[in-house]
């Protein structure tokens, strides 16, 4: 198939990473006789230093164009809070402008990494979750301004916006264990009661056969810690979402291991690992690209309808991990400085320290062993 894909790297280890899925993107190209055109734009601090603006127009056209959209990371302190001009707005009017308004974030827990993982190893048996984050409403698309002394950030969803991101949670939640779980502030605020009444109604009328329950977000927040296999599919607002995914990495063991998708009514989506830009490790080619090649996989499935390819991707990534490939993040403390020499030898037992070409060569390997 032809596909037209946009390539956002970023700012940070956006770059770095990106490298690694544009890498893994060409092989299912060959391995499958596809012809994907991938066209790169600058977006975020590095756009804002070039053009004065991190969402420039021809960046936006040339996503808008696509079918499906390739993100790494951005921001630094470089574009901080007093900045003149911030990446941040740039990545909301991104999603504002694609449409993608449901955010997939996919936790998984593979056995070969309950050792990076804080929890005990008994709680991280069976762990496979989805979380469904409206992503284009809320208190970050909310009016923002300050009267004096005090200063105010408005919350806000609409019926509408709370049922299309309901079902897309009621059509993944009928393909897997068929539980949802919406997690609001309820008995505080009015926007999360409305979450409630709506989301109860869209199921029950148009999802007969998945069960829904309701949560607070900070019973969620104890309970994806304490008994976290018992989640499927966590639906939620933006900000919410946000915190709690990111709680949820610490499942998997690193926020460097997990992908993300962003998508709307139509195939095209936005696809991004969910660590940030990490300015402390830019540039040091020590960051996991293991996030963004799953969101590789994630495109594929979503905006081109590769199944078998995403599938494939998946299984390279977990056999990569199952045989010993590692970068810092998930190999514990040890840095070896990782560079694009053979990697040093494990210590302890502890798998070598792979940079992120070396990790993304892994992953590769395995890919061309799957065929």
């Amino acid at each position: 198939m032809k596909a037209l894909i946009a390539v956002l790297g970023g700012d940070g280890i956006g770059p770095e990473v990106v490298a690694e899925g544009l890498r893994m993107l060409h092989a299912v190209a060959a391995a499958g006789g596809h012809d994907f055109t991938l066209h790169e734009f600058p977006f975020g601090g590095a756009a804002i230093d070039a053009h004065g603006d991190g969402l420039p127009p021809h960046t936006l056209a040339g996503c808008l164009a696509a079918d499906a959209v390739l993100l790494g990371a951005i921001g630094g302190p470089k574009w901080g809070p007093a900045a003149p001009v911030r990446p941040e707005p740039a990545l909301l009017r991104l999603r504002s402008e694609l449409g993608v308004y449901a955010n997939l974030r996919p936790i998984t827990v593979l056995p070969a990494l309950r050792e990076a993982s804080p929890l005990k190893a008994e709680l991280l048996e069976g762990i496979d979750l989805l979380f469904v984050r409206e992503l284009t409403g809320g208190i970050y698309f909310g009016r923002k301004w300050r009267e004096g002394t005090t200063a105010f950030d408005e919350c806000a969803y609409s019926v509408a916006e709370v049922e299309r991101v309901t079902r897309v949670a009621g059509r993944l939640a009928e393909g897997r264990r068929g539980k949802i779980t919406q997690v609001d502030k309820s008995n505080v605020l009015e926007t999360s009661r409305l979450w409630r009444e709506v989301s109860t109604r869209v199921i029950r009328d148009e999802f007969p056969g998945v069960a829904l329950e309701h949560m607070l977000v900070d019973s969620a927040a104890m309970h994806l810690l304490r008994r976290p296999r018992d989640f499927d599919v966590v639906l939620t607002e933006n900000l919410f979402g946000d915190i709690l995914t990111d709680e949820a990495s610490m499942l998997a063991g690193s926020l460097g291991v997990l992908p993300s998708a962003a998508l709307g009514d139509g195939r095209r989506g936005l696809y991004e690992p969910i660590h940030g830009s990490a300015p402390d490790i830019a540039g040091r080619g020590i960051a996991n690209p293991c996030g963004t090649l799953l969101s590789v996989a994630l495109l594929l499935r979503h905006s081109l309808g590769l199944e078998a390819e995403a599938l494939r991707v998946e299984s390279a990534v977990r056999a990569a991990i199952t045989d010993g490939a590692r970068t810092a993040d998930i190999a514990g403390s040890a840095d070896n400085g990782a560079s694009d020499a053979p990697p040093a030898p494990g210590v302890a037992g502890r798998p070598a320290v792979l940079s992120t070409r070396q990790m993304g060569d892994a992953v590769l390997q395995a890919f061309a062993a799957l065929s």
